[in-house]
């Protein structure tokens, strides 16, 4: 930039000070009110190894198992489940959407239903999913947990709460994922067997024909020997399977690095970040408008000053001095005296 150039913007700085100082303050106002209107954020975070004891993989697989353990981690049954013990629904934070106007005058005018534990819930969902976060670290197997609250220490209950519903979720996994079927499974075995050696017995003891009674008592016998035989095998398998997911460890563990702890400070609204934004801002909001400005008013006075074009040979019209004699003062006053270039 050259001295001249310097010079130049020196004087239009010095200029549009006012103009700057009043967009500078103005925006730097703006910031202060809304860091003092704005309600504070908190996040807390915690930290999770899903896969300790897996063995070794390829990046991409390894990958896939952490994101898909992140997509239980913010899935809605867990999100119900913590919503449940902690009884979010009833927080103001998350019921946000129970008390909008429309809702209100429809449950007045009796145009919806009442709200009831489960619409609470589903209405707290929301803002939580929102609220809640979970990425992952590098390339490795830990996940961080964030959540998002007004309140500090309930930031980290929601947290930890998260982390505990996730970890029981994978313990009661390796569990058989139909407990009723097995035992309903097993009672009707159980009821068939004595049922088929009951018939045997009763028949044993009531027979009339030898003959008959043997070929009977021969089918009976076998039936009861074919319920036992089921009944027996179905036990056998079930305590094989049960014995082998407690003896076997298993492919997949989920366990907490760091639970989560109160935030000592709130991550927004940032007051350094917000007032540099508003300074930064203010003066560049200023300076368009004193460059406008000047836009403006250079293009009023170069209007003002156009002169006519076309005069002939380029003659220029102008009075003559008052310093002229007294007996051609009246008509010099009342003539122009017109002046032309040589030639």
């Amino acid at each position: 930039m050259s001295l001249t150039e310097l010079l130049a913007v020196l004087a239009f700085i010095r200029r549009h000070v006012p103009t700057i100082s009043l967009t500078s303050f103005a925006a730097l106002g703006v910031a202060t009110l809304y860091l003092i209107t704005a309600v504070p954020t908190f996040t807390a975070k915690a930290l999770l190894i899903v896969n300790s004891k897996a063995t070794s993989a390829d990046a991409a697989a390894v990958s896939t198992i952490v994101e898909s353990q992140i997509g239980i981690i913010k899935s809605e049954s867990i999100a119900s489940a913590v919503i449940e013990k902690l009884g979010l629904a009833q927080d103001p934070e998350f019921a946000t959407g129970q008390g909008s106007g429309m809702i209100s005058i429809s449950r007045l005018l009796g145009w919806s239903k009442p709200a009831t534990e489960a619409s609470a819930a589903r209405y707290a969902l929301e803002p939580f999913e929102r609220k809640l976060s979970a990425k992952r670290v590098g390339p490795t197997y830990l996940v961080e947990i964030t959540f998002d609250s007004r309140e500090p220490d309930r930031a980290a209950q929601i947290v930890n709460a998260v982390a505990e519903k996730y970890i029981t979720h994978q313990m009661n996994s390796g569990v058989l994922q139909d407990e009723k079927w097995v035992k309903d499974r097993l009672n009707e075995l159980s009821t068939q067997a004595l049922a088929a050696q009951k018939a045997l017995e009763d028949y044993s003891q009531n027979r009339n024909k030898p003959v008959d009674s043997a070929v009977t008592i021969d089918k009976l016998a076998a039936a009861a020997e074919s319920s036992k035989n089921a009944y027996d095998n179905f036990r056998y398998v079930l305590r094989k399977t049960e014995a082998t997911q407690q003896q076997s460890p298993p492919v997949f563990e989920a366990s907490l690095v760091t639970a989560a702890s109160p935030p000592l400070r709130a991550t927004s609204p940032k007051p350094r970040s917000v007032l540099g934004i508003a300074i930064v801002g203010g003066l560049l909001l200023g300076i368009a408008i004193a460059l406008l400005r000047d836009l403006l008013n250079r293009g009023i006075r170069t209007s003002g000053q156009e002169l006519p074009l076309g005069a002939p040979d380029e003659r220029i019209e102008r009075l003559a001095p008052d310093a002229v004699r007294p007996d051609h003062q009246s008509e010099a006053k009342a003539k122009p005296v017109r002046f032309t270039g040589p030639g």
